[in-house]
């Protein structure tokens, strides 16, 4: 290249300032610089782009610098701003990269970075996506100048799935044969994006290269199929973010039939490099219209240039294969759904066997138990554990939350509650070591518990109280109390080093404990009425019964006092009393 020349080609590199282009709207195709600190796109006329659309807010976004980079931040607007279709109102400022789509209600700006253009790495790694035996796919910054002709356009917005094609009937025919054999039968992704290129090939026998881009949903583009007319080529296959961000912006899919004359692409590396002759691109949009990703083909050959009437087809062909590829992620998100539904069947066996499988056998006392999560799997947990002296420790505890989380917790809990008081035969000092143990978890949850000793040899009650409700003790003559209520300890989980202390009773004949969750006495109806303890209360106020008719009274009760409404939280009863 002559000096002169190269002179003025670094002089144009030098000159290049960042700048947004207008890519429709009343000032489509206008170019602003990115001069000063901030730049308000606006309704207002004082701001640096004004955007004269009714439903823009007066000062709707803000485009400011600090140092080389730029940033764009939504200002408190009414319709708020979109940064490659992700709405930014809430995310505060975010950097921009060359060819980013900044959108203000329907109008949209294209961002062109200040920093020169570099040749691509002839070995790229961060942005380059290799397919066995397909060639190697890069996708450009997409710094292209997009504010110049496009030969030929097809807004496939409003006729998705419904294009009319107005090729040949032979060409029809061919397109629809090609997509409903290789498209009808296919089940995932996998098969159905191979199928698609297959079709595009034997539709557009002119085509030299194929692929399918899709965005992620952090917005990055990731090529998932690539197709070339020769198997053993190793073509390297660019793809134009600019290009693809206005397909998928404006979901129109684009022609050029002689790519390296037309100034769209005058400025793109992808053109010049790899001697791109023409080109089509299709948005791949889902059964709700949105914009999934592209499907692009290319020739090398001037001699075969694509028509109007190919960009029809391609647009038809990229319909259905949207609704194709879309139908396989519906299939393979079931798929899926019904893996995890089998996991959470073998989550709700594991922890129904932390459950007692049968009431407690002793001589002179009953009991009742009801358990009922909110979900599949919850965080509620009872237990009765029979200790080697023969006393019976009956442990009701609620993890704060439900779900699986609070069920893998409720794992840890009874693991160690039994350890516990194994290894000690003072409950108060059992519990103190169990919350001990659950302290040095360092989780951001806690456990409510409590913790009823009985020993049948002298009818008494050893209370333990950790966060939790103190149980209703219905003595005899109709008389309540809350045993060990004063005596209550911070609950387990949320630091070491806590003492627990004890309370202990005589269970009477006749009387009755009832220990429950707050998922119980906080439930609440369709009108937002909640249960109550009073109402737990008046229940057992009634002589001669026992924990089994108690607790179906309650749990019936409750029940009816829900109705329909599904539950909150979950819920745990247990019911003791000495005959």
């Amino acid at each position: 290249m002559p000096t002169a020349q190269v002179s003025r080609s670094v002089a144009r590199e030098a000159a290049v300032m960042a700048f947004l282009s207008a890519n429709n709207g009343p000032d489509s195709g206008k170019k602003y610089e990115l001069k000063g600190a901030q730049a308000v796109m606006g309704r207002h006329p004082d701001c640096e782009i004004v955007v004269d659309v009714g439903a823009v807010s007066r000062q709707h976004a803000k485009v400011f610098s600090e140092g080389t980079d730029h940033y764009v931040q939504d200002l408190n607007s009414r319709n708020h701003t979109f940064l490659n279709d992700v709405d930014i109102f809430c995310l505060g400022p975010r950097q921009l990269n060359d060819g980013d789509m900044i959108r203000v209600c329907e109008v949209s700006f294209t961002y062109h970075g200040d920093k020169p253009k570099t040749p691509p790495p002839s070995d790229p790694t961060k942005k380059t996506a290799e397919l066995t035996g397909m060639g190697t796919v890069v996708i450009d910054d997409g710094t292209e100048d997009s504010s110049s002709t496009i030969m030929s356009k097809l807004d496939v917005s409003s006729s998705h799935g419904r294009l009319q094609l107005s090729a040949s009937p032979e060409v029809k025919l061919s397109a629809l044969v090609e997509i409903t054999r290789s498209l009808g039968k296919a089940l995932n992704q996998s098969e159905v994006l191979p199928q698609v290129l297959n079709s595009l090939f034997k539709i557009f026998v002119q085509a030299d290269r194929a692929f399918i881009v899709m965005r992620t949903e952090d917005g990055k583009l990731v090529p998932l199929a690539t197709k070339v007319r020769r198997e053993d080529s190793d073509d390297t296959i660019r793809v134009s973010r600019t290009i693809v961000n206005q397909v998928m912006q404006l979901k129109e899919a684009i022609l050029s039939a002689d790519a390296a004359t037309d100034q769209k692409f005058e400025m793109s590396q992808s053109i010049a490099d790899f001697r791109i002759r023409a080109m089509m691109c299709a948005p791949l949009l889902d059964s709700e219209g949105n914009a999934m990703g592209v499907l692009q083909i290319d020739t090398l050959d001037q001699r075969k240039r694509f028509q109007k009437e190919d960009l029809e087809v391609l647009a038809s062909v990229a319909a259905q294969a949207g609704i194709a590829i879309d139908n396989a992620r519906l299939h393979e998100q079931a798929l899926k759904q019904k893996a995890q539904e089998r996991d959470l069947e073998v989550a709700i066996e594991v922890q129904r066997s932390f459950l007692p499988k049968e009431s407690p056998k002793i001589e002179g006392y009953g009991f009742f138990e009801y358990y009922q999560p909110a979900n599949h799997v919850g965080g509620d947990y009872y237990d009765y554990i029979r200790l080697k002296d023969g006393r019976l420790a009956v442990i009701v505890a609620d993890v704060v939350g439900h779900g699986v989380a609070a069920a893998l917790l409720v794992a840890k809990l009874s693991a160690e509650s039994r350890f516990s008081l194994a290894s000690e035969s003072q409950p108060a000092i059992a519990v103190t070591q169990l919350n001990e143990a659950m302290s040095r978890l360092q989780l951001d949850r806690f456990v409510t518990f409590i913790m009823l000793v009985i020993d049948p040899k002298t009818n008494e009650i050893t209370v333990v109280n950790a966060g939790h409700m103190a149980p209703i003790h219905r003595m005899e003559g109709g008389q309540f109390d809350e045993p060990g209520a004063d005596l209550s300890g911070m609950p387990l989980g949320i630091m070491e080093g806590i003492d627990y202390e004890q309370h202990v009773f005589t269970l009477k004949p006749g009387e009755l404990l009832v220990l429950y969750t707050d998922g119980v006495n906080e439930c609440c109806n369709h009108a937002g009425d909640m249960y109550g303890i009073e109402r737990i209360r008046e229940l057992v106020s009634g002589t001669e019964l026992t924990p089994q008719t108690v607790g179906d009274k309650i749990v019936e009760d409750v029940k009816k006092f829900i109705g329909t409404r599904p539950a909150d939280d979950d819920m745990c009863l247990v019911c003791i009393g000495r005959a």
